[in-house]
């Protein structure tokens, strides 16, 4: 194993109540209504395909133009931009920062692999940024998860072979991304929606250094 690729929101900090109520504000706007249960289905996809969902919800989608659908994306992040600016490194998940060095210790590559375009501002506000070898750009990939690109992307930048990458997600989408890439695969939630992983944990407080080499190993025997 020579690099572990993370998702950001709900594997690095829970950002998906932020991300959340800026959906929830735009689709008011527009005369949709969602809940914290929809907004499941928008975890782990780019921020226009999540507007997509929405407006399919609300049976819209074709009551806007592609500049339109451009403008009301660009509003929701301005809002989530707003809204994540109270983000403190308090606001890591639980033994995230300890991974994070216990991995850098071992000399294995850490690279960020998220859909979110404000991948680089959250690892700021965490003061993350120092552990991250790599921080791929979802805009230069052809196609966002489920599709393996922007793993395949990370294990790319950072030089290695996807079979010795580990990637960390907590969406379902994510997790099928990682193992399409051939890459072994630790998902952090409900073991029933993310059963495809080759391991699941019910939270970050399991997440260990030697877990994560630990279920490498067991992928590769």
């Amino acid at each position: 194993m020579q690099v572990v690729l993370f998702d950001l929101d709900g594997v690095i900090a829970d950002t998906a109540k932020y991300h959340f109520l800026a959906w929830k504000h735009l689709s008011e706007k527009i005369g949709v209504t969602i809940d914290e249960e929809f907004n499941e289905q928008l975890k782990g996809i780019s921020r226009m395909e999540s507007l997509e969902r929405i407006l399919e919800l609300g049976q819209k989608s074709d009551q806007y133009s592609l500049v339109e659908k451009e403008k009301m994306a660009d509003d929701k992040n301005e809002l989530y931009i707003e809204l994540i600016q109270t983000i403190t490194p308090e606001d890591a998940l639980p033994q995230i920062p300890q991974v994070l060095a216990s991995l850098k210790d071992k000399e294995i590559k850490i690279g960020l692999a998220s859909a979110s375009k404000n991948g680089p501002l959250l690892l700021d506000l965490l003061g993350l940024t120092e552990f991250f070898d790599c921080i791929v750009d979802p805009t230069s990939v052809v196609a966002g998860k489920p599709a393996p690109d922007i793993f395949l992307k990370g294990s790319e930048l950072l030089g290695v072979q996807p079979s010795q990458c580990v990637g960390i997600e907590d969406a379902s989408a994510g997790v099928w991304a990682i193992k399409d890439a051939g890459m072994t695969a630790i998902a952090i939630g409900d073991v029933i929606n993310l059963a495809h992983a080759d391991k699941v944990l019910s939270s970050t407080c399991e997440l260990t250094s030697n877990v994560i080499t630990q279920v490498w190993h067991e992928n590769h025997k």
